[in-house]
């Protein structure tokens, strides 16, 4: 039954698209106050805070039907220039795996470009299963650090900021252009070459001339 009320809430604070307390504060509290063992309840935590950021995500998706044929088109275009680039896409899975700021603007973010949420989902799940099973084993040791720590963590003007600023981000990630600024990175003209590289060409002409 603490199980099932543990997947509950973080099922619950997973869905809440901002200002949600940290899953880990969640953790950590249930941890201190009720006697959870810590596997079963760092296995459970993952997996329903995973499934709160998918669904998440998901509802994010379905919102994107509702915005603008242009603003649709510049989120396909932003989708498809980040999964075109393999060191994007590492980058934006470890963003996901490995990140401390809150995560549910950015599974919002990737909700609304139509990036593929499976893979984020998985390193989301690994990242947040290592990191819960850190916070519990703290907890076991240094409840009282840990209780000050959670009370920072929900009523703090940095937490507060940081959400407000992850929220504006989510507008101007919406309200962007996109077709007209990868469009015109597109048209860039190629730089020109660097002189070492000039000379090389123009060594290796010589001979050619001369035969």
């Amino acid at each position: 039954l603490t199980l099932l009320l543990v997947a509950l809430v973080v099922l619950g604070v997973n869905l809440m698209p901002a200002f949600g307390p940290p899953t880990w504060a969640v953790i950590v509290t249930l941890t201190i106050t009720a006697d959870v063992p810590a596997v079963p309840l760092v296995a459970v935590a993952a997996v329903s805070a995973a499934t709160g950021r998918l669904l998440l995500a998901l509802g994010a998706r379905r919102l994107r039907s509702r915005l603008p044929d242009r603003r649709r088109e510049g989120l396909e275009a932003l989708r498809g220039a980040v999964e075109q680039h393999r060191a994007g896409t590492v980058a934006g899975l470890a963003l996901f795996a490995l990140s401390p700021v809150p995560s549910a603007q950015l599974f919002i973010a990737a909700g609304v470009t139509g990036v593929r949420l499976v893979p984020l989902v998985a390193a989301f799940f690994c990242g947040r299963t290592v990191s819960y099973a850190i916070y519990v084993g703290a907890a076991t040791t240094a409840h009282d650090k840990l209780g000050d720590l959670v009370g920072d963590a929900l009523t703090s003007p940095a937490s507060i900021a940081l959400q407000l600023t992850l929220i504006a981000g989510l507008v101007v990630l919406v309200r962007t252009d996109w077709v007209r600024v990868l469009g015109r990175r597109a048209d860039r003209p190629p730089a020109p070459p660097s002189p070492r590289q000039s000379d090389s060409s123009s060594s290796v002409a010589r001979p050619c001339a001369k035969a």
